[in-house]
């Protein structure tokens, strides 16, 4: 099976890796509770890996970035980025 969809890094580049962690005001699922849920690094090209903490801690990586991460788990604003790394500029 051939796949015909490519990932267009061109778009939404960074300058260096970012680390952050995902802070989340209201638990809507009732598993991964609030306060700092997840952590995670913007790769230089997009991509974001992301490890969720507490007692089902699993890693996943987000191939189209932020903004897919955000629409699965960013539950309308009650969850956000909180970047960790200030030196490195968007």
């Amino acid at each position: 099976m051939e796949v015909d969809a490519q990932l267009d890094r061109a778009a939404g580049t960074v300058a260096c890796p970012r680390r952050f962690v995902l802070r989340r005001m209201v638990d809507v699922s009732g598993v991964s509770g609030t306060g700092d849920v997840a952590e995670g690094v913007e790769w230089s090209d997009g991509t974001v890996a992301l490890r969720w903490r507490g007692k089902w801690a699993t890693t996943v990586v987000w191939d189209y970035g932020l903004d897919a991460l955000l629409a699965v788990h960013g539950h309308n604003g009650s969850t956000v980025v909180a970047w960790l790394d200030s030196d490195c500029p968007a």
